[in-house]
């Protein structure tokens, strides 16, 4: 299987998929078809058929998906079968509902530092966490060996701490700053910015 080749639409979809496969394994059930699967995500089955397919067979026709299977398939796809290691840099609001949210651990992924450069922030506890220096971040996540990021910070210094954690070998930066960020190629980035998303939505209503 090419990854490159898997359109990042189609990738896109399947934490989707995950989720509601997940909240039926926790209501009992142990099969569903691309039809209900389709209903719980407001995708149509088609769809749903030819997305999952990209990746191998993992249904029969007229009996379904066995929906621990695909769950497990699709954490695999989504590399999630294991628990990767986070880092957040940004301690104000945002940044403290991030790390106490709890929905992490069980998708796949665990906060375990958080830098800040207001030096009035440093040293403070947010849940199990003690803020650190973004000055020291550079050389805790190279030993640390993390590859993944969520940044909080302003705008204005958004493409600072992108360059530091490039250099500090992060591969996959999800930044809520509403900025576009310069990164290398090798070097993914989500964006997640709440007006962007109610704009897009304000254009229906």
């Amino acid at each position: 299987m090419n990854v490159k080749k898997i359109p990042d639409i189609i990738i896109g979809r399947l934490p989707v998929y995950l989720r509601a496969l997940q909240r039926m394994a926790d209501n009992g059930a142990k099969t569903t078809s691309s039809q209900e699967l389709g209903e719980h995500v407001g995708i149509s089955a088609a769809q749903i058929r030819k997305d999952i397919s990209q990746f191998g067979e993992f249904g029969k026709q007229g009996t379904g998906y066995s929906i621990q299977f695909l769950i497990d398939k699709l954490r695999e796809i989504l590399k999630v079968d294991r628990v990767w290691d986070v880092v957040l840099i940004g301690a104000g609001d945002l940044g403290h509902a991030l790390a106490n949210y709890n929905g992490f651990q069980n998708r796949g992924f665990r906060v375990v530092a958080i830098f800040d450069n207001d030096k009035n922030k440093v040293g403070q506890k947010i849940g199990e966490f003690t803020v650190e220096d973004t000055d020291t971040m550079l050389e805790r996540i190279k030993s640390m060996g993390v590859k993944i990021a969520m940044t909080t910070v302003p705008a204005s210094a958004a493409q600072e701490v992108a360059d530091k954690l490039v250099q500090a070998g992060v591969r996959a930066i999800l930044n809520y700053a509403p900025v576009s960020l310069n990164v290398p190629e090798n070097v993914k980035v989500q964006y997640t910015d709440p007006s962007t998303n109610l704009q897009r939505m304000t254009y229906y209503l």
